[in-house]
């Protein structure tokens, strides 16, 4: 039986077009499903599939990295890329003419009305009851990701919640607090009736929907001067659900952080749920997981060095500020800041070994070989395997463009570049999205999973809302699970930087004990502190614009913290919505009904 998947999507109104998924990972090249297909279990299955497709949009380029880390607090742009404008600056770029905002409405929108359709269909179906249950919870469950999405840019959206072949025209904007609580009716349902293990990684299960329950009811309880439809109980429902996935016993802390990035341990113990990808590139839809691209550091151009799969394609979209770098981790004790950057590069090219040589700048000899220190002329600085390049925290006080920063630098045998030396095109490069299962060094679709849930952020959640509600005890408990971990563990090796540069010693002790927060610590500014909580254990996981802007902290923050984001504006809290949108609506109302207030 051949099979398609019908896709009515809002481009202003429902347009009825058809694309193709032929399997788990494929999204081209589908065969021809009829509308009867419906009425097999096989055929609800296959809908399903289909409609997980569109939440591998975020990280198929140039998306959610821009969406969610560029231009906040912790990152700022980088030496290339084509958003830098418009997302970091906040400048007239970002308008409702920008292609990536429209993308985002076009992809979401094809997506709730496939799963509107499916939904229907599925209940007007034969199947067994149980059948019916599972298919419609799994819809919703990917219907609410998808307006959860939409809501937290947009604000105010259409709700669509039934499916129709008709072409539309004629949507008008639902309020916030209405698109809240039609998300949280469907994850409530799904948390019900979805089974609590599934044999394909990548579905949704009962704990993914309550995690992702938890993180709705504490967006829309975060609110306080937006009007969300928040309600008093709001924190006890984030705990409820947050709980509920932690204590299942169904996942489990890795223990140790950097385990996390290594491709080895995708969908490991810890991960609730991800977006899936595969190495096979006819399989991995139009764009593949493009991440591995936009948080590298340039690096060919040094001596030994060559670009290769393992330290990745360079793009240079997103640079750590300063905040990220110099304040929001405890270094000495906090294993995470060391964890999550590349500080080395290894050599790999043999016939760009550097050798030791008397060095010049504007006709001043500024270096000279001292074969005291082992410096011998015409020697091999290195070889292939050895240190090339070395980022540290250190800072020298020396003045990056000077000579005495350049002698400095010459004196080291490999590739040096202490605090100063970190710019917009070499910086210490975020690890978590690195991927060297790529087919080839220049292969853009990169087949790693999108974890978009995991259980330290379950403890994160219920320790904001423990927190919010005045339970600083739980509160304490709960980021202390989170925090066991982050420190350097009993036996440890540590960087070598924390007895460098920053002070400590070098030993294997554990750092828990100075890690740990006690509840008199967080009764200061609690929020602020969970929000920086947050940037040290999810930093680069695509979650800051997001959790600044439920906090309604976005503009305050990004303006102390980001010098670059110089045109932020408190009407930033909301993009605009796409102008090819309201072009097509008809009728169209008041351009300030339609579009959201700056930008018109």
């Amino acid at each position: 039986m051949k099979m398609k998947s019908i896709y009515c999507y809002m481009l202003a109104g429902l347009m009825l077009t058809t694309s193709s998924c032929s399997s788990w990972l494929s999204e081209d090249d589908a065969p021809v499903m009829s509308y009867d297909y419906y009425e097999t279990e096989a055929g609800v299955d296959a809908a399903i599939i289909a409609a997980y497709g569109f939440l591998r949009w975020g990280v198929g380029g140039e998306r959610y990295n821009v969406l969610n880390e560029l231009g906040t607090d912790l990152f700022t742009e980088g030496e290339d890329g084509v958003y830098r404008e418009s997302f970091n600056k906040y400048a007239t770029q970002l308008n409702p003419d920008v292609d990536i905002l429209y993308d985002l409405w076009a992809n979401h929108y094809k997506g709730i009305s496939d799963a509107n359709i499916a939904m229907q269909k599925i209940m007007e179906s034969s199947l067994s009851e149980s059948v019916k249950s599972k298919g419609y919870a799994e819809m919703q469950f990917i219907r609410a990701f998808l307006y959860f999405d939409l809501v937290q840019h947009f604000g105010r959206i259409p709700l669509v919640t039934e499916g129709s072949f008709d072409i539309r025209t004629d949507f008008k904007r639902a309020s916030v607090a209405d698109v809240y609580k039609q998300i949280i009716s469907d994850l409530r349902n799904a948390a019900e009736a979805l089974p609590d293990k599934v044999a394909n990684k990548g579905r949704a299960t009962c704990y993914s929907a309550s995690h992702l329950l938890a993180k709705v009811y504490l967006t829309r309880g975060s609110a306080i001067a937006d009007a969300r439809g928040q309600q008093s109980t709001d924190m006890d429902s984030t705990l409820y659900y947050a709980e509920k996935v932690i204590n299942s016993g169904a996942y489990q802390l890795m223990d140790n952080f950097s385990s996390l990035w290594d491709l080895k341990n995708q969908g490991n113990s810890e991960v609730i749920f991800a977006v899936q990808f595969t190495t096979n590139p006819l399989f991995n839809g139009n764009d593949g997981n493009k991440q591995h691209l936009f948080w590298l550091s340039w690096y060919e151009d040094q001596p030994g060095m060559l670009r290769d799969i393992e330290n990745g394609r360079p793009y240079r979209r997103h640079v750590a500020t300063k905040k990220t770098m110099e304040e929001l981790f405890d270094h000495l004790h906090d294993s995470r800041f060391y964890k999550s950057f590349k500080w080395v590069y290894y050599a790999n090219n043999e016939k760009t070994l550097p050798k030791w040589e008397p060095l010049s700048f504007d006709g001043t000899v500024y270096f000279t070989p001292d074969p005291a220190k082992g410096q011998v002329a015409g020697d091999l600085k290195f070889h292939l395997g050895d240190t090339a390049i070395y980022y540290t925290m250190q800072k020298t006080g020396l003045d990056p463009n000077s000579n005495e920063m350049r002698k400095f630098r010459a004196n080291y045998n490999y590739t040096y570049f202490p605090r100063e030396m970190h710019s917009i095109r070499y910086f210490p490069a975020l690890v978590k999205w690195l991927d060297n299962n790529r087919t080839s060094i220049g292969e853009e679709k990169g087949g790693r999973e999108w974890v978009r849930m995991r259980l330290a952020e379950t403890y994160l959640l219920a320790a904001e809302a423990a927190g919010r509600k005045g339970n600083f005890d739980k509160a304490a408990e709960y980021i202390n699970v989170v925090r066991k971990r982050a420190a350097w563990a009993e036996g440890e090796q540590k960087d070598q930087q924390i007895w460098l540069f920053e002070g400590g010693t070098n030993n294997t002790q554990s750092t828990y004990d100075a890690l740990k927060v006690t509840p008199a610590d967080l009764q200061g500014d609690f929020v602020a502190f969970m929000l920086d909580e947050r940037g040290r254990e999810l930093l680069g996981e695509i979650n800051r614009w997001e959790d600044l802007n439920r906090c309604e902290l976005l503009y305050d923050w990004v303006k102390r913290y980001n010098p670059d984001a110089l045109y932020i504006k408190p009407y930033h809290k909301l993009r605009p919505i796409p102008q090819k949108h309201i072009d097509r609506l008809n009728p169209v109302g008041e351009i300030s009904e339609e579009q959201n207030e700056g930008y018109y």
